[in-house]
């Protein structure tokens, strides 16, 4: 037995208990708080981060024939740090010759190390989030929830469904066959897992550890060997999870290029060289559609996992509680800029209005509720600045710009200082005559929808998911019967839904051991977090057997 895997084994008990649970639990405390972590550990988190800024970062023996990195943080400064890169060929060659040893090593060793990983991040969140926020523009709140316990309760997640999927086939086994009065036919059998080989996990802009720590701890799980390809705008999030790692493995006599970075630089991205590279057997890939099709298309016989845009819908048909239905979505618009695969875009709403608690409400009424509470919501500019974090990429100001021309403006976006930022744009249009909202626009953009009526807001929201793809869906109604149809409608569209949140739990949010994040039966993703399809086919069994001696 592993000596990771008994120190950790309280904990993993409890992530797979958990998991057939599917209530709350979460291991990783998102709370930054010094009675928590250590009454010094914002302050050692911050002074380790400034440490790292205008310097090369340390991955030993980690293959290098250059360095590069021009990380730029959406609130401002240069980070001017410099990583360790290599071609695609060495990367891959250096995966391949840490394969073995790792492939090898007991499922107790894999998990146990695993564990130790995520929990030597838990105790460095401090600093993650750091990272996080000055690479994605997440304000630090919610880097630090984010980037460090909610991205590691994720990676826990995916560890604990491997295991129970490593263990439920025995290693040996005496198969016994009578014979009638003949003597039994006797075979003993032993059961070896097969990794697939070596996993590609490609990270994206805004969600860098989140998006990227169930295929990374997927993979080293299952035995299969990682290169971590970072986009060239959040690396530091990636090489510390890297830096980890290496630590880790290496302490326990493993090879530490089990895990490797891939960085790279805008004209010189190595990603399609990794994709289409014969070895590379499992691809995990969080970003656009666009890319997302060339990865299905280019990555071979490689097992492909992706997370991909949608186009997020709300469904506003009635309301017990307006103000708050108002306030509930004026967050979900505003938190991050909108710049999560979760946030909503449209919010579909009867051209004649809606029956509430205040009385009836035109569409008019509606949009102007929702405009107030964002405006209630940021009056403050500490407050916006927190919620709203900054913009991680100069192209969705753009996109902001425009898509103002695209219907009738009900809420203008605005700009704060000390960051590069947009508040929420809102957009009227009709949805039988207008097609703007059919498209991802990604970014703080909402388009106010004027339907027929309930029904046919539920069934263009559920149709634009099957067609266009959707993570979430919201719905707001007090009718019991048209609820159950409207699940049942989302359901058939592969979109997960919430019903009538109006207190502080937000559409955008999915909890770790308990909500499946995307479904994987629309076009925005192909893959669930973490369903058992999820792991259970990055390795393989196979059998040796022979008669048993008597």
């Amino acid at each position: 037995m592993s000596r990771l895997f008994d120190r950790h084994r309280a904990l993993l008990d409890a992530a797979t208990a958990a998991l057939r649970d599917r209530g709350y639990w979460a291991p990783f405390s998102e709370i930054p708080s010094g009675r928590i972590y250590g009454e010094t550990a914002k302050s050692d988190g911050s002074a380790a981060f400034a440490a790292r800024l205008g310097k090369p970062f340390s991955l030993p023996e980690h293959p290098e024939t250059r360095r590069v990195g021009a990380e730029v943080s959406p609130w401002g400064p240069e980070l001017g740090i410099t990583y360790p890169t290599a071609d695609a060929p060495a990367l891959v060659a250096a995966s391949r010759a840490a394969a073995p040893a790792w492939a090898a090593a007991s499922v107790e060793t894999r998990i146990g190390v695993c564990l130790e990983i995520l929990v030597r991040l838990n105790r460095a969140s401090f600093e993650m989030a750091e990272a996080v926020m000055h690479t994605t523009g997440q304000a630090f709140a919610m880097a630090f929830q984010a980037g460090g316990p909610h991205a590691q309760d994720r990676g826990l997640e995916a560890v604990a469904v491997a295991y129970e999927e490593l263990s439920r086939t025995p290693k040996n086994a005496v198969w016994e066959k009578p014979q009638g009065k003949a003597a039994p036919v006797v075979l003993e059998k032993h059961w070896r897992i097969v990794p697939r080989g070596i996993g590609l996990v490609i990270g994206c802009r805004t969600f860098p550890t989140w998006n990227s720590y169930p295929g990374l701890f997927a993979d080293l799980a299952t035995g299969n060997t990682v290169i971590l390809k970072p986009h060239p705008g959040a690396i530091l999030p990636a090489a510390l999870t890297a830096a980890v790692a290496r630590e880790v493995l290496a302490e326990e006599g493993l090879p530490a290029d089990v895990v490797l970075l891939a960085v790279d630089e805008p004209g010189r991205e190595i990603t399609k060289d990794l994709v289409t590279n014969p070895e590379i057997a499992i691809v995990d890939y969080t970003g656009s559609n666009a890319f997302g099709d060339w990865v299905r298309t280019h990555a071979g016989d490689a097992q492909v996992y992706t997370e991909e845009a949608g186009v997020n819908s709300i469904v506003i048909a009635a309301t017990d509680d307006f103000d708050g239905m108002c306030a509930n979505i004026a967050f979900s618009l505003s938190l991050y800029s909108g710049q999560m695969c979760t946030a909503p875009q449209n919010i579909f709403v009867p051209r004649a209005g809606i029956a509430t608690d205040l009385g009836p409400k035109s569409f008019d009424e509606v949009g102007a509720g929702i405009a107030g509470a964002i405006d209630a919501l940021l009056a403050d500019p500490a407050r916006m600045s927190g919620v709203c974090g900054a913009v991680a990429d100069p192209a969705t100001i753009a996109r902001v710009e425009k898509a103002a021309g695209l219907g009738r403006v009900v809420r203008a976006s605005t700009s704060f200082e000390g960051a590069r930022s947009a508040t929420p744009l809102m957009v009227a249009v009709d949805g039988e005559t207008g097609r703007a909202h059919e498209e991802e626009c990604f970014g703080p953009i909402s388009f106010l929808v004027a339907v027929k009526d309930p029904d046919a807001a539920v069934a263009a929201a559920a149709d634009l998911a099957r067609r266009k793809g959707a993570i979430t869906a919201a719905l707001y109604d007090t009718d019991e019967d048209r609820i159950l149809r409207s699940a049942d409608a989302f359901a058939r569209a592969g979109v997960n839904l919430s019903v009538n949140l109006t207190g502080n739990i937000f559409v955008n949010q999915s909890a770790a051991f308990s909500d499946f994040h995307v479904t994987g039966a629309n076009p925005a993703g192909n893959a669930s977090l973490t369903d058992t399809a999820f792991v259970a086919n990055r390795f393989r069994l196979a059998m040796w057997r022979r008669p048993k001696a008597a």
